[in-house]
């Protein structure tokens, strides 16, 4: 069977740059769904943490605004493509898409079908709204009622799709807090450290989410080092997303002193994403983005900041951030039935 290190920092403290300590863990999301995709493929997945010790999900990343159901991140995606034809003429930031109240269009497109618009008609009546918040930086809400672009609908009743589409996300975090407390492997992690070489060498994979957790316990991390040596070795497929990259940094040099990924093309979440997160703002001690070109990755980012891309080079998978996940699972899903298909024949 298949068998995949799901390599997960145990950090619950980042230092940061002025020396005071700040809450860190695992980025919920990024660490859910993939575990999922993975054993819903059939894979055996064993998950592992620097020191043996159960990871913990970083409170940041469990904020509601993190956790968009489906339906509502889609409709948000459509709505703002209509005034997003070209992702170089928009700047659509983390503030934007969390404090916006954007992600409540789809519900107030339904209150507006309700009342009779067709689906074409309530999505362009949301949209105009949506694009005068984002230019004007209000909520989408108050857009809709104080200028006048609210179909007809109340304000009680435009408010109230808003605050019930922050209940459903409210409800979507507690959900995953659950499932993964739930993951007997993220109770009772393997220690990565007890491992020996030929055991790293029995995985087919390696992956690492992200959360600000790996910046502390992946990165400089001579078992994380080992580990990479071991599946770098025989092409097995090395991934990870946002944050989860910094274990690239733990690889050590060549015979010829170079690092040892040195021109290998790689993502992660970039310092014009990390500037806008929380932590970002607060001062972290270094960006991983810039760690990896130092380090001698070749960069390569998506065209603009927060959307999905993945980067595959070789056996290297890397995701940027977290709207990435599903991508990035999908992709080592990819990678590890062609190299089962090579194997059999």
């Amino acid at each position: 069977m298949t068998t995949i290190a799901y390599l997960v920092s145990s950090a619950g403290t980042i230092t940061m740059a002025d020396g005071s300590t700040h809450p860190t863990g695992y980025f919920a999301e990024e660490a859910l769904k993939p575990y999922k995709a993975f054993r819903a493929a059939g894979f055996d997945v064993t998950v592992v943490t620097p020191d043996g010790n159960a990871p913990t999900a970083d409170p940041y990343g469990l904020q509601w605004f993190f956790h968009y159901p489906e339906e509502d991140k889609d409709y948000l995606s459509s709505v703002v493509r209509t005034f997003a034809h070209d992702v170089d003429d928009i700047r659509f930031t983390l503030h934007h898409n969390t404090e916006l109240g954007l992600a409540a269009a789809r519900r107030i497109a339904l209150l507006l079908e309700a009342e009779g618009y067709s689906f074409a008609d309530a999505h362009e009546l949301v949209s105009k709204a949506a694009k005068v918040a984002w230019r004007q930086d209000r909520r989408l809400a108050d857009v809709m009622v104080e200028d006048g672009i609210d179909g007809g609908l109340t304000s009680a009743a435009i408010h109230q799709a808003t605050a019930d589409q922050r209940a459903a996300s409210e409800s979507l975090a507690r959900e995953r807090k659950s499932e993964l407390e739930a993951i007997e492997g993220f109770n009772h992690p393997v220690d990565l450290r007890s491992l020996s070489e030929d055991a790293m060498a029995t995985f087919d994979a390696v992956f690492a989410p992200g959360g600000h957790g790996p910046m502390v316990d992946l990165a400089g991390n001579p078992d994380v080092g080992r580990l990479l040596v071991a599946l770098h070795s025989k092409a097995a497929p090395i991934a990870s997303l946002c944050h989860g990259p910094a274990l690239m940094l733990s690889a050590p040099e060549r015979a010829d002193g170079q690092w040892l990924f040195d021109g290998y093309r790689m993502t992660c979440f970039t310092d014009e994403e990390e500037v806008q997160t929380e932590p970002g703002r607060l001062g972290l001690p270094w960006f991983v983005d810039t760690a990896l070109k130092n380090a001698g990755a070749v960069f390569d980012d998506g065209p603009a900041a927060w959307v999905s891309h993945v980067v595959v080079d070789r056996h290297v998978i890397t995701g940027q951030n977290p709207g990435s996940t599903e991508a990035v699972a999908a992709a080592v899903v990819t990678a590890l039935h062609k190299r089962s298909v090579r194997e059999a024949a």
